[in-house]
């Protein structure tokens, strides 16, 4: 661990440069590590010892329905000291539903989490920090988010975990893409054994190439950014634009 860094919420706001034309203000060999999809049993118990074995906290946005199907590992998470965030209750594609079905399902998989970690769910979220399952946001959506000052996350590189590759491919590529991209927010999947196997020597490459990682919590304030470089696009939007195409869709895309 670097340092933690609290990430104001107020007035809600988004970052990751997959998705967003900017970012969180990391220093370059920061990296912030994040897991969606989880908790699962017999994985995600894994990935935090591993992150405990080296000291590291990390951000899980969890999916409703798995957090209400595994109550203590979902509390874990929280009791370690990592920050718990929200995936959605049923990780649909959110921008493709209408809005109110799209909104219950982010409300619900929230109250989902919230019970299963600290035993009670309230109207607004106990944690500002969302992401889109598949980044598909939409300007509806943010805009309810951000009247709950709720931060969307994306991300700055992903290992591509959902791809049918090897531990050891997986870490090479993400390492690359670290290396490239001199740090950045980081998405994995808790979920996948491929990330499971892989994260020891993931975390002791970070420690042994000179990354340092820092832990994002929630703060005052509002949130503070830095703009993407010049040139950016969102890669997201081109994968689902693709997304149904008989040919030309990219690979690597996120999964939904």
């Amino acid at each position: 661990m670097s340092r933690t860094l609290p990430v104001g919420t107020v007035g809600g706001g988004a970052v990751g440069l997959k998705t967003y034309p900017q970012t969180l203000r990391l220093a370059p060999g920061e990296v912030v590590l994040t897991f969606d999809d989880g908790p699962m049993p017999g994985r995600t118990e894994k990935i935090l010892d591993a992150l405990s074995n080296q000291c590291v906290k990390a951000t899980f946005f969890m999916i409703g329905r798995n957090a209400a199907s595994t109550p203590a590992l979902a509390a874990r998470v929280a009791k370690e000291g990592h920050t718990v965030a929200y995936h959605s209750m049923t990780h649909p594609v959110l921008r493709r539903l209408p809005f109110e079905r799209a909104r219950a399902d982010i409300e619900n998989g929230y109250h989902a989490v919230d019970k299963a970690v600290w035993g009670v769910a309230r109207e607004r979220p106990h944690q500002p920090f969302f992401r889109f399952p598949g980044f598909a946001d939409s300007p509806a959506l943010n805009q309810w988010l951000a009247s709950l000052d709720v931060v969307a996350f994306g991300a700055d590189l992903w290992a591509s975990d959902w791809e049918p590759e090897t531990p050891q491919e997986e870490l090479e590529l993400v390492l690359g893409r670290l290396e490239k991209n001199k740090g950045g927010i980081v998405l994995l999947h808790d979920i996948q054994p491929r990330t499971v196997a892989m994260l020891p020597q993931f975390l002791q490459e970070l420690k042994r190439r000179g990354f340092r990682i820092v832990h994002i919590v929630p703060g005052p304030g509002e949130l503070e950014t830095k703009p993407a470089p010049a040139g950016w696009f969102s890669q997201t939007e081109r994968i689902l634009a693709n997304q149904g195409k008989p040919a030309g869709q990219p690979r690597r895309a996120p999964p939904h």
